[in-house]
Formats: structure tokens, C-alpha cells, sequence
């Protein structure tokens, strides 16, 4: 790895580290892997990849070893309430992919009043730190139980009366007669980076990575719209546009009466918004993806 190339650290397998390969490809980024599989290189921009665990990415870059990484949120504040450094990673923007809960959850028989039920008992869980957080905010005294895998199972083998683990679609919990009942943290992939400055060249890469990240979220629920409709009614038609902005009006070959308006809306458009549109007067309504936007 070049010292003069930008380093960033992302998971080598799982959901996280698909998403963050889809958000590189998104951003015009081709990576070349190494033989070993663990390195990558960009030839776009002078950039390396490193593959890593998870949850080694935010010490990898709280050390210099990364300049940046994308890990999920959950991670990495558990990361900041375990660890103390001199100069922690610091959370750069969430990338809105990669979104979970870590919940709370109790067995399918209790009948779970609330959380001062919890009172005394045995939590397992792979987040302690972010458990007994949120436990502290609660003025619950439970006891975090540690475990790395297999939180489910923590009831049964009567190591722990309760659980808080990552769910993303519960059916893990409900295979294991599991029930959850409160969310503790909700978390979805985050850019994070080194706190110690970079140098201007790095400092130079690391904006424009930036800015074709920005574009790429921009872009994913932004929709371009087209339309006919007519003249005195582009004004209606423009406060129906979910966030749009000022729209370009288009004179229309041979028709006096009416337009054409072009619009980039930032925000979903539904069957509503249509139904509305075609309400107030428009017609050969089209809405399109945008696939790249520089805000």
C-alpha cells in the first residue's frame, strides 16, 4: 500500500461489505483484488481497500492503519464505549444501506409488562456496551452476559433470562422461541475516518470520494418527471412535486395552451402524487431513476 493513496477499510464478507462494494461500483470505482483477496486496489482514483472484520475496521482506522472505513453504526459506537483512545475514528455520514435494530428480546411465554422486568436478570448479548447503555438510560440493574455468537440459545442453556442482538428480520429470534419487545439502538451502515489530519493530496482524494458518495444517496430516491400540462397550471402542478425543485417549463411545438415541464423530485414519487398531477391537467406523465447526481 502506497502511503500517498487513500486507505479505506471495509468488511471483507456479509451484507455490510456487499453494500459497500454496490456503493463503490455506484460511485464509478472498479477494484482489483489481490491475490490474497484481503487488498484491493482502485484504478479511478488513488485509493487501496483493505478487507477486514467488522468490527477491526473502526481500530484500523482510529490507528492510522485506514484512513477511512464503512462499518454499521453499531459497531462502531460499541467500538467508542469499549475502547479509550487518545484519538477515537469519528463518524463521517450514515450511507443508508445495511439497516438493522439491536432489540431486546424475552422469551415467547413471558408476558412482558415493561423493561423493569429486566430488574436483576442476565442479558446476553455481543453488545454490552451499547446494552448497558441503554439499560443505564432505563434505571434498569441487569447484568450484561458477553457472548460472540449464538445469543439466541442464551435462554435456553439458562445462561441468561433475556437477550439484545442485531435483528434484521426477526426470524432468527421467532426459530428460537424468542420474542422482541424493545429497541435499544437502530443502526445502518456509517462512513467513518481517522481524526488525525490528512495530507493534501489524501485530503484531495478523500473530497472527491465525498462528493460521488453524495451524489449516490442523493440519487436514490430522486426520480426525474416529465410531462405535458397546461400553462395556467404550472404553478399548482409545481407544489405537487415532492421535493422538488423550480422546475424548467418548455414551450410545446404547436400548442399555445400548454407546456412541458421537466422536474428532479428528491423524494419518492407514489401513484398519488400522479393521480394528483393528472387531477390538475397533466398528461404523458413519465417518471425515470436518475442513476448519478451532483448535488
Amino acid at each position: 500500500m502506497s502511503e500517498e493513496r487513500l486507505r479505506i477499510a471495509i468488511q471483507k464478507s456479509g451484507r455490510l461489505s456487499e453494500g459497500s462494494f454496490e456503493l463503490l461500483k455506484q460511485c464509478g470505482l472498479k477494484i482489483s483484488r489481490g491475490k490474497d483477496k484481503l487488498y484491493g486496489r482502485v484504478q479511478e482514483l488513488p485509493i487501496d481497500v483493505l478487507l477486514l472484520r467488522d468490527d477491526d475496521i473502526p481500530s484500523f482506522v482510529a490507528d492510522d492503519a485506514c484512513d477511512i472505513g464503512i462499518v454499521g453504526q453499531n459497531v462502531f459506537e460499541e467500538d467508542c464505549l469499549q475502547i479509550t483512545r487518545e484519538q477515537p475514528a469519528e463518524e463521517v455520514m450514515p450511507l443508508g444501506f445495511a439497516r438493522c435494530k439491536l432489540m431486546l428480546a424475552a422469551p415467547k411465554d413471558w408476558t412482558f409488562e415493561g423493561v423493569e422486568m429486566l430488574e436483576g436478570r442476565r442479558i446476553a448479548t455481543s453488545y454490552p456496551g451499547l446494552t448497558g447503555a441503554w439499560l443505564k438510560k432505563q434505571n434498569v440493574k441487569a447484568r450484561p452476559v458477553m457472548m460472540k455468537g449464538s445469543v439466541e440459545v442464551a435462554p435456553r442453556l439458562k445462561i441468561a433470562e433475556a437477550v439484545c442482538d442485531i435483528v434484521s428480520t426477526g426470524a432468527t429470534l421467532d426459530a428460537n422461541g424468542m420474542k422482541p419487545v424493545a429497541t435499544v439502538f437502530e443502526s445502518e451502515a456509517t462512513l467513518i475516518r481517522r481524526k488525525a489530519p490528512f495530507s493534501p493530496e489524501k485530503q484531495t482524494v478523500f473530497e472527491a470520494l465525498l462528493k460521488r458518495i453524495n451524489g449516490v444517496i442523493t440519487s436514490r430516491d430522486a426520480k426525474y418527471i416529465m410531462m405535458n400540462a397546461p400553462r395556467d397550471a404550472v404553478a399548482a402542478i409545481t407544489e405537487n412535486l415532492p421535493g422538488a425543485d423550480a422546475p424548467t417549463v418548455l414551450e410545446l411545438a404547436g400548442s399555445s395552451g400548454k407546456v412541458a415541464i421537466h422536474a428532479v423530485c428528491r423524494e419518492s414519487v407514489f401513484w398519488n402524487t400522479l393521480e394528483d398531477l393528472k387531477k390538475l391537467g397533466a398528461s404523458a406523465i413519465l417518471v425515470l431513476p436518475i442513476e448519478k447526481m451532483m448535488p
